[in-house]
């Protein structure tokens, strides 16, 4: 029996495939080779999920992997009609990122709230200028996004004494439904987004949300990009609205030298790195080496994809 072809979206440096030695016919392609190699490949691992190869490419002819893998949480990059709704198996890196985004979230929460940027500001102005911060403790946060990650910075919030209402797509045991964030949101002091990427999702912050923040209120993105309406956001801090917010993911990426977000007052910028600590690449190397052995061996897959939900559902317990 021959060995299933296992294709791998490659970008530097490439995942360490060494256990599947023997195991594999391992190859690699680069964006421009993907639609050719496409029709030959078992499995794909999309190792460079910051391509749009995938999406582009699936509609074309011949076969299709019986499975595709993304070294990512989100999978909004790799869904098109065609391969929603064929029988490939979709997987994504859910148990990489949770924790160390939720870290990331709770170092913003307090780097707002003890005013860090002003402090480290004032110092390299060597400008002495005491000032009152804000309690943690006792503060409202909506959590937007009852995944994994929403579900991780809720723990970690709610340790720091924080009231934390976690809203998912629908009403369930803890959760407040969708219909529910206007309210949530208009008596929080942190709205922190951690929601998928889907047409329903889309562009759900803007104009009108941040209006229905309070003045003292902080708002956070480390779900995707596209989320947010970025000058929607701009002019609400611009015309104090609300009083900072912190973005680690964005419409396009890199961030552009040029874009005015880089000036924009209280607004916190960081290059899409929430989740990524020291050996972040490994663990998601080993993730998916592991997940191929259940796949050699007939076994049911981890963090299966709802393809038309756009994400991997979460079932709480009891239910």
């Amino acid at each position: 029996m021959s060995e299933p072809t296992l294709l791998v979206l490659d970008t530097d440096p490439s995942p360490r495939l060494g256990r599947l030695t023997g195991r594999a016919d391992i190859r690699y392609t680069d964006e421009a080779g993907l639609a050719a190699r496409l029709p030959a490949a078992d499995v794909l691992l999309v190792w460079d999920f910051t391509s749009d190869a995938v999406r582009a490419a699936w509609p074309g002819d011949g076969p299709r992997p019986a499975w595709v893998h993304t070294a990512s949480a989100g999978v909004d990059r790799l869904l098109c009609p065609e391969l929603t709704a064929s029988d490939t198996v979709v997987t994504n890196a859910r148990g990489i990122f949770e924790r160390p985004i939720a870290e990331y979230v709770t170092g913003l929460v307090l780097a707002f709230a003890k005013d860090l940027p002003r402090t480290l500001e004032l110092q390299q102005r060597r400008l002495w200028c005491h000032r009152e911060s804000v309690q943690v403790a006792g503060s409202r946060a909506v959590v937007v996004g009852a995944g994994p990650v929403g579900r991780e910075i809720t723990r970690m919030l709610i340790a720091l004494g924080v009231q934390v209402a976690l809203v998912g797509r629908s009403a369930r045991r803890t959760i407040h439904g969708v219909a529910e964030l206007d309210r949530l949101a208009s008596m929080a002091d942190w709205v922190i987004c951690a929601a998928p990427l889907t047409e329903s999702t889309r562009s759900m912050f803007d104009a009108r949300f941040f209006g229905l923040m309070q003045p003292s209120a902080r708002f956070i993105n480390v779900g995707r990009g596209p989320l947010v309406v970025e000058d929607d956001l701009a002019a609400a801090l611009r015309k104090r609205w609300i009083a900072g917010a912190a973005l680690d993911v964005f419409e396009r990426e890199p961030l552009e030298p040029h874009s005015p977000l880089w000036d924009v007052p209280d607004l916190i910028v960081s290059p899409h790195m929430s989740g990524d600590t020291a050996g972040w690449r490994d663990r998601l190397g080993e993730q998916f080496v592991e997940m191929y052995e259940l796949w050699a061996a007939g076994e049911p897959l981890p963090n299966v994809v709802d393809k038309r939900r756009g994400y991997v559902p979460v079932r709480d317990r009891n239910e």
